[in-house]
């Protein structure tokens, strides 16, 4: 198999990523065959997961306008995956030059793709972590140059904590990056779940199936099991509810079926 110029040194291209995944759903080029292999057997019972990722990415992109207007320019993205059109740091800063944007993931892909995309930005920066481990996060000199946590942050957690099984306590690990930010910090998350995909949950299993196989299980949880997460805040209007939901520039009805999967939802610290 040949390697990519822009592939860093030492990752191992014969094993599938979910974020390069994410990337080949979104229409991007920083995948490899074996990424598109595993995407294309998931779309065999999913066939709507393009459709999903773009509601995702839609979402996040009001709900960082959203956060802007309510006075958060400070935005720290973990699970951020390969830079696409329309990214945090560019609806942020188009909406505030003030805007400041750490970008956190664990694939190397990501990670070297961001810092190109990033060259000369000093408003943003890439850190190389887990979101399993929040204090190397929080205390990394990527977020001490570039964040105040002594003023609210907008933390994102997009299409991520569904890759976290219940024995990682997830919940406490959003709680632990909560309780490291000032209050009046949003929450703004997005979660898989069987609610609201057009097909028989034993359909949707399939994808979850291809995941697992993958070794990067996908947990889907109900409604209730995802609102925990926004334990210790305050949901904004209109709470948590599906992606074409919350806040739409275009009347739901008009969206894919697909988009309809899963759930989001912003949340507000005291």
């Amino acid at each position: 198999m040949e390697r990519p110029a822009w592939a860093p040194p030492g990752i191992d291209i014969s094993v599938p990523s979910v974020s390069r995944m994410y990337d080949f759903y979104l229409g991007g080029s920083h995948n490899f065959e074996v990424d598109r292999e595993a995407a294309r057997k998931a779309m065999e019972f999913v066939p709507g997961l393009p459709k999903i990722m773009q509601a995702n990415r839609a979402f996040m992109r009001r709900a960082v306008r959203y956060a802007v207007d309510a006075g958060v320019t400070q935005f720290l993205d973990i699970g951020s995956g390969i830079p696409t059109f329309g990214n945090v740091h560019e609806v942020a800063q188009a909406a505030s030059e003030a805007a400041r944007v750490v970008y956190v993931d664990h694939d190397p892909v990501a990670v070297a793709h961001s810092r190109a995309v990033l060259a000369g930005d000093d408003r943003s920066a890439v850190l190389a972590a887990d979101l399993r481990k929040p204090a190397e996060i929080l205390d990394s000199p990527e977020v001490a140059r570039l964040l105040d946590l002594e003023r609210p942050v907008a933390l994102l957690l997009v299409a991520v904590l569904h890759f976290l099984e219940d024995a990682e306590d997830p919940a406490a690990l959003v709680a632990e990056l909560l309780a490291g930010l000032a209050p009046g910090s949003l929450l703004i998350l997005t979660h898989a779940s069987y609610e609201g995909i057009p097909l028989p949950p034993e359909r949707a299993g399939g994808t979850v199936g291809v995941y697992r196989d993958i070794r990067n299980p996908l947990v889907m949880r109900s409604r209730e099991e995802i609102a925990r997460f926004f334990d210790g805040t305050e949901l904004v209007a209109p709470g948590l509810v599906s992606m074409p939901h919350w806040r739409a520039d275009a009347p739901a009805e008009e969206e894919d079926p697909y988009a309809f999967s899963g759930f989001a939802g912003v949340g507000r610290t005291a």
